[in-house]
């Protein structure tokens, strides 16, 4: 009897042991190399759009901060140089500090003479140039954030054919080994997917509002300019 008990614990600790060592971990890498040729490929473009995103950022978030560093003497300097007469030393003032915000006022300097409404309208259209060259290839964010989930959700319907697909070449006998492919395929690129698509939008919006506050610099400091033009002498 007690020979019998032994026996039985032996088997029970073979047992655990055996559903131990079944026991498997994943790591990333692993997830993303058995998900197939088709997820590979959808992993791959994902990982390129993610990287054009993370560019797109940093480069424009560094013009964007550059674009906003101005003298805050810069205007008072202008106005002394406009009531002086010294047209020149305004120009070439604005030419050295080199902002969108003195690209702007020098266009202004540079009509001093004309009509008021002519001054506006030229530094109107230069602060649409500006408002061009603030927004460069940011809208490309935008279209990755919309694109990047509906290429994950592609990889999806990708991985469910190959599942199915594999599951009707079964026999009629369901193996989990034989699904995995597709399974890993369809739940790995929709993840990727969001993960790119939240960053671009994050990113995204972030130039918005930092470009918004740009181009209010640039209209205050134009008005600013515009209504010295417009004080009696």
């Amino acid at each position: 009897m007690l020979n019998l008990l032994i026996q039985n614990a032996q088997e029970g600790v073979d047992v655990l042991t055996e559903g131990e060592s079944v026991e498997k971990t994943l790591s990333i890498i692993e997830l993303i190399t058995s998900g197939g040729a088709a997820g590979q490929i959808i992993i791959l473009v994902l990982f390129l759009l993610l990287v054009g995103a993370i560019y797109i950022y940093f480069e424009r978030i560094f013009a964007i901060k550059a674009a906003s560093t101005i003298d805050a003497n810069f205007m008072n300097q202008i106005k002394d140089y406009v009531s002086q007469g010294k047209i020149e030393a305004a120009q070439l003032l604005c030419s050295q500090v080199n902002t969108p915000v003195s690209r702007l006022i020098g266009k202004g300097v540079s009509r001093i003479g004309k009509p008021l409404a002519d001054i506006n309208t030229a530094i109107e259209n230069a602060g649409r140039l500006e408002i061009y060259g603030l927004e460069k290839n940011v809208s490309v964010l935008a279209t990755i954030s919309g694109a990047a989930p509906m290429i994950g959700f592609l990889g999806t319907v990708v991985g469910m054919i190959l599942a199915i697909f594999e599951l009707a070449n079964a026999g009629g006998s369901i193996q989990m080994d034989v699904l995995a492919s597709g399974l890993y395929t369809a739940m790995t690129t929709t993840v990727a997917g969001l993960i790119v698509g939240i960053v671009a939008y994050i990113t995204y919006n972030h130039l918005v509002v930092k470009t918004d506050k740009v181009v209010y610099q640039m209209e205050a400091h134009s008005l600013e300019f515009l209504d010295h033009l417009n004080e009696p002498t």
